[in-house]
């Protein structure tokens, strides 16, 4: 009985994706430089995998249900901030919608499930994202520091994130292009100058605007940029993001693994649907302390990134070359191989491409060359 399979995902070409990484790792042509901003593994509804048979290719839905969609992302642009629904939120949040007959399509809607959308990323490059809100102190430092800010900080008072974040979100755009056009400006200046770089917002302001001041309606979601931490991620280390943390990745190329859902509400810096008082409804106003996670050893070859959920789980294995590393599945998993060449089950998987392997199964991986895997499975 065959154990694995080679899984054909799709590839996704929004506009903020990179042209050459994910067609350089998988061997693809991009004669059209196209966006190749994500690659998905999984069984998504609107995008399930194929997998290759004796019979040919066929969905991955023959296999069952998987709750996970596991992916690869190219960041060029930086994406919208966000933040996602719990699962008691989003099954609220479908209903009152679908009672409200807005179409499951429409622009404007913001639950297209009931499912929450916890996940994990682990970075393939050096990755930068902002996640969740400055420390107290640190905050409250950037207000009274930065003139332009000066007049918020009778809201925030120390403590008062939502009061903050609440009264900036709903200024008119006039009222909030004055505090944003000198904050621009300084952006812009800093950067051209040399004297800002990644780890200071005023390089992502500058980055969003290329450089140029707008004369009017300047997206709040910059704000956030000078509020959130700005996170550095080596590679192959990782960081997750739960329900109600606001977040937007900024920049590189990660692996992502997160539950089955569509729904994101949206905070700035984006064309898209934006909803700020769900959105408010939704954000866990309370300071974060970025943990970045390098993975905890199952034994020599394996390594597990904590993720406190139980929708999936992620490893990373490493096997020497001429080694062999033997697995135990529980439920159906994906091996993603990203660095090396392997055998499993009588076929060579080369870097980028990816194994479904089907549950309740002992498979033995062989190294023909030093190899790196990601597996990714049920608890």
């Amino acid at each position: 009985m065959q154990k694995a399979y080679k899984l054909h995902g799709v590839h996704r070409h929004y506009d903020w994706g990179g042209t050459a990484y994910i067609p350089s790792l998988m061997n693809t042509n991009n004669t059209d430089q196209q966006p190749f901003a994500e690659y998905w593994m999984g069984a998504h509804v609107s995008a399930p995998a194929q997998i290759e048979t004796q019979n040919g290719l066929v969905s991955i839905h023959e296999f069952g249900t998987i709750p996970y969609l596991f992916k690869i992302l190219d960041v060029a642009k930086m994406l919208s901030i966000q933040v996602h629904p719990s699962k008691e939120n989003a099954v609220i949040g479908f209903a009152l919608e679908e009672k409200a007959g807005i179409a499951i399509n429409a622009s404007n809607r913001n639950y297209k499930d009931q499912n929450h959308k916890p996940e994990v990323m682990v970075a393939l490059s050096d990755f930068w994202l902002l996640h969740g809100f400055l420390a107290p102190e640190l905050l409250a430092a950037r207000l009274r520091d930065d003139h332009y800010f000066n007049s918020l900080q009778d809201y925030f008072k120390g403590v008062d994130y939502e009061g903050l974040y609440q009264y900036f979100m709903q200024l008119s755009s006039q009222d909030a292009d004055m505090i944003l056009k000198p904050l621009m400006k300084d952006a812009v200046a800093s950067v051209q100058s040399g004297k800002a770089d990644k780890s200071h917002p005023h390089w992502w302001a500058h980055q969003y605007y290329n450089g140029v001041v707008p004369e009017s309606n300047i997206d709040k979601g910059i704000f956030s940029i000078y509020i959130l931490n700005i996170v550095q991620v080596q590679k192959y280390q990782a960081v997750f993001q739960g329900a109600g943390l606001l977040h937007a990745y900024l920049e590189g190329q990660n692996i992502e693994l997160m539950a089955n859902s569509d729904n994101v509400l949206r905070g700035g810096l984006t064309p898209k649907h934006i909803d700020i008082e769900e959105l408010i409804k939704h954000v866990q106003f309370v300071p974060t302390y970025p943990k970045v996670l390098f993975g905890d050893a199952l034994n020599e070859q394996e390594i597990i990134y904590p993720c406190p959920v139980a929708d999936f789980g992620l490893t990373k294995i490493a096997i020497k070359h001429g080694e062999s590393y033997t697995i135990h599945t529980h439920s159906i998993e994906m091996l993603l191989v990203m660095e090396g060449l392997v055998e499993m089950d009588g076929i060579l998987y080369h870097a980028g491409e990816v194994a479904m392997v089907t549950a309740l199964q002992q498979l033995t991986i062989q190294a023909k060359e030093a190899s790196v895997i990601f597996k990714a499975f049920v608890p």
